[in-house]
């Protein structure tokens, strides 16, 4: 089996003589057919191929079935964006009176995609601490949960998830484990080895690596059986009446089902769909992310370390630090590393943050992370500004809090523009 650094560079796709060496961009929406019982195949999910862009493009399976092999599943698909990939994830087994638990520490649009937009679907989130004992877990499995969310390293939190545990209490109580997997990739973590059931990524991070390209992907890992409780997943295990009654576990095996479902019957009715050229994108950056990956976490451990010892900085997280409560874990899952953000609060709490990103130079304030550019964020004002404090706390980020993305500068340079910015504090 080739390792990941190969499947980075020339997994999902292996052309035939005389084919394109790269993965053609298959800018079309529509495919032609010779007669209408071909094309009627398809839409029975009789026969494999295209008929419109909308439901899969041969660009993007391509790129789908190499992140499906690096994180080591049956079946993947892309999608428009990680909250969008979030959002089927859950979707494509909760409904209307159901109920799933979630870490509270996550990113903070998934936090209010769950809490507030997924509520007025009339599903409904429990939110339990990443440190959470499985004691503590099972007590909030009700009969209608369906699922368990969380965040390999958590955004901007840096928490880590103890995979296993999660894993063995959702399994225990009959559901699958989901799991964002963004931040390490899995170059650095797979969490389908430590018990995880289904991966989503924010591609438009790591993957993608240089701000091209805005996306997301799921993956399944193929082994949680879902005709074993086919009372709690229905939609998998009995007739699609708007998909030709179909029963996707039937036709498709446990293996497939779920992706399957996710994009004949989701992606057909919601169109969240990644464009072909984003999908080309995403895989040009997949191409170097086992050699830029390395980068990031050695900038992100070296820029942690000075940020410790400084005087003017009041407490710093990144979970590759000895100092970290999450040593053990990062031992354990993220051996090789875990990523090149760093969250911390400068002594003299929010107006001391205001000034002292006003004054970098080389580090640009952007509402992203995890691109080839240094970057950082205030995100009690940008992306969890829709949060109550309560809510900030709640998911580990406090009002003073700076996440800071480190690229692939050199981190000599690095280091200047943030000692430089420090002296106006």
């Amino acid at each position: 089996m080739s390792l990941i650094g190969t499947k980075c560079v020339q997994g999902g796709y292996t052309p035939k003589n005389g084919e394109p060496r790269q993965i053609p961009v298959i800018q079309s929406t529509t495919f032609k057919y010779d007669t209408s019982e071909d094309m009627g195949k398809l839409f029975d999910l009789e026969a494999n191929g295209y008929f419109y862009t909308r439901l899969a493009n041969p660009t993007s399976d391509y790129v789908a079935k190499k992140i499906c092999e690096m994180e080591g599943g049956t079946a993947a698909m892309l999608t428009s964006s990680g909250m969008a990939a979030s959002f089927l994830a859950v979707f494509n087994i909760c409904s209307c009176g159901d109920h799933f638990i979630s870490s509270s520490a996550i990113y903070g649009g998934t936090f209010n995609l769950f809490a507030v937009t997924l509520k007025r679907m009339g599903i409904e989130v429990t939110f339990v601490s990443p440190n959470a004992t499985e004691e503590e877990l099972n007590k909030c499995f009700k009969p209608n949960t369906k699922l368990v969310f969380g965040e390999t390293v958590a955004n901007p939190s840096l928490d880590v998830l103890d995979i296993e545990k999660f894993a063995k209490v959702a399994h225990e109580n009959g559901v699958p484990l989901i799991i964002d997997n963004t931040f390490p990739t899995p170059v650095n973590c797979r969490p389908f080895e430590w018990g995880a059931d289904i991966v989503t990524h924010a591609t438009t991070k790591y993957m993608d690596g240089h701000g091209s390209a805005v996306g997301g992907a799921i993956v399944d890992s193929g082994k949680f059986n879902w005709t074993k409780y086919p009372e709690k997943f229905p939609g998998l295990c009995t007739p699609d009446e708007s998909y030709h009654g179909i029963t996707y576990t039937e036709q498709f095996g446990i293996e497939g089902a779920y992706i399957t479902k996710a994009v004949a019957q989701l992606m057909r009715d919601l169109g969240v769909t990644p464009a072909p050229m984003n999908a080309f994108l995403l895989n040009l950056g997949l191409e170097s992310l086992h050699v830029r990956i390395k980068k990031h976490c050695e900038n992100g451990l070296a820029l942690a370390k000075y940020l410790e010892a400084n005087p003017k900085i009041a407490w710093v997280k990144y979970p590759g630090l000895d100092s970290s409560k999450d040593k053990a874990l990062v031992d354990k899952y993220l051996p090789n590393g875990t990523c090149g953000v760093v969250s911390f609060g400068i002594v003299g709490g929010r107006e001391a943050a205001s000034k002292f990103m006003k004054s970098l130079k080389l580090i640009a304030i952007e509402t992203h992370v995890a691109d080839a550019r240094s970057c950082c964020l205030h995100p009690a004002t940008a992306t969890h500004r829709q949060l109550s404090d309560a809510e900030l706390e709640s998911c580990g980020v406090s009002p003073d809090l700076i996440r800071m993305s480190f690229g692939l500068e050199d981190k000599e340079d690095l280091m200047a523009d943030i000692e430089q910015a420090l002296e106006n504090v």
